[in-house]
């Protein structure tokens, strides 16, 4: 047993043991410590600025805003150029506007439009960086560390960009003034800047994995666009786990982000440090979710049991719309961030290894786009709908839904099919064996 767990605990860290990784791994955990202080110090920054819910909801919009309107593109880009070279600009461009808005802070100059311009900049800057970071780590690291990795970087966002993050951007700027987190945020990107300066392993030249793709090469940046889409539409497990997980995120991220806060009022005497426990323990279901995947082998029936992970890692949510209990509401809320962040380990592990080397780009900001577009319909409807329908049976549906829905993609994507023509688990187990 205590080999097994050693064993584990290996397979989990072994992408460390690369330097080019632990350097992008440095980078990343910097640059999402540096995005959770930026949450608080904007939230306060414009608050000093203008006092107005009106003036906070447009500049938070731009981050959303930005994400949105370079995501397909972003994919494009990662996939016609060198993707060092995009992670290195893109946090070199972050860091530059990041300094301009400190030193402005700083002096007093800040105006409203240029905090708002640094959240776009910063949502543009995440539209390119993670369908490059996407095609990447399968130059950096061998197939079989894939796993490892994205359970790695499941870990550190939740941690850092939802945990350590805003709780740090909350002390200094409590102590001090938004000015201090501001040079915080610029000092994490411009050390994540130097990181990526450092990363030098040469890019491996593309290998389609599955029939039925184009080379971008000498294409136009539509024509790229357009092939991305045809492979998607065309590669049938792709498209209906991308259906799923759209339709996953119109359905459960409202009641979470919208309709909790509401829930935990009427039940709660303290209802804000409540809800902060409560969004804790989905964070953290999520980071322990995605460590307990990447130490493991990735699964036989690997399309199977990510749908299973987000289809059935729902079902808690009804214990949270009929149990009037704080423990239950926390342990469902753990679970569901649990299945949640494995099932996305095991997402981005299937995009590296099932997706040509040439076209991952292009189907992670494919993704990126849906889940974007689906985030802010979510949760736009979950307020009106909870004027038709008791927010306790918004929270039963949103559990019992998805399981219907993860066995209708199952069937209708043949994920068998896949499962059955690509097993990764054997490549996996020669691997460790030599």
């Amino acid at each position: 047993m205590q080999n097994k767990k050693r064993l584990n605990l290996l397979r989990a860290l072994r992408p460390l043991a690369t330097r080019d990784y632990r350097l992008l791994f440095a980078a990343v955990g910097i640059e999402v410590f540096g995005t959770g202080v930026w949450t608080i110090v904007m939230v306060f920054q414009v608050i000093a600025l203008d006092d107005s819910p009106l003036a906070l909801s447009a500049v938070a919009t731009g981050m959303s805003l930005g994400l949105f309107v370079f995501s397909i593109f972003g994919g494009v880009v990662a996939d016609r150029f060198s993707k060092r070279q995009i992670i290195i600009t893109v946090q070199g461009t972050t860091a530059a506007v990041m300094t301009v808005v400190a030193v402005l802070s700083l002096t007093g100059a800040v105006e409203l439009w240029h905090v708002a311009l640094a959240s776009f900049a910063m949502g543009a800057g995440s539209a390119f960086f993670y369908p490059a970071y996407s095609a990447y780590l399968p130059q950096v690291l061998p197939l079989e560390q894939l796993l490892a990795a994205n359970g790695l970087e499941g870990a550190l966002r939740p941690t850092l960009g939802q945990g350590l993050g805003p709780a740090v951007g909350g002390i200094v700027v409590g102590l001090f003034y938004p000015a201090a987190g501001a040079v915080i945020v610029a000092a994490a990107y411009a050390i994540a800047f130097v990181i990526t300066l450092f990363l030098s392993r040469p890019e491996r030249a593309s290998a389609p994995i599955e029939p039925g793709t184009d080379s971008s090469g000498g294409s136009s940046i539509w024509g790229d666009l357009r092939a991305g889409v045809r492979y998607v539409a065309g590669t049938r497990w792709l498209l209906w786990t991308l259906l799923f997980g759209s339709s996953l995120a119109l359905i459960i991220q409202g009641p979470i982000e919208v309709l909790l806060p509401f829930l935990t009022r009427e039940r709660f005497g303290e209802a804000e440090a409540t809800f902060g426990f409560l969004l804790a323990a989905y964070g953290v279901g999520g980071a322990i979710g995605s460590l307990a995947v990447s130490s493991m082998r990735l699964p036989r029936h690997y399309l199977t049991f990510m749908i299973a992970c987000w289809g059935g890692g729902t079902l808690p949510l009804v214990a949270v719309g009929l149990i009037d209990n704080l423990p239950v509401m926390l342990t469902a809320l753990f679970f569901v961030g649990a299945a949640t962040g494995g099932g996305v380990v095991i997402w981005g592990t299937l995009l590296q290894r099932l997706v040509p080397l040439d076209m991952i780009g292009r189907v992670a900001s494919l993704d990126f786009f849906v889940s974007i577009a689906f985030l802010p319909v979510s949760i736009a409807l979950a307020g009106p709908l909870s004027l038709l329908v008791p927010i306790p049976v918004i929270f039963v549906i949103a559990g019992m839904l998805p399981p219907v829905l993860a066995t209708v993609a199952i069937l209708a994507g043949r994920m068998r099919e896949t499962e059955i023509a690509h097993p990764l688990d054997t490549a996996d187990e020669a691997s460790e064996d030599t």
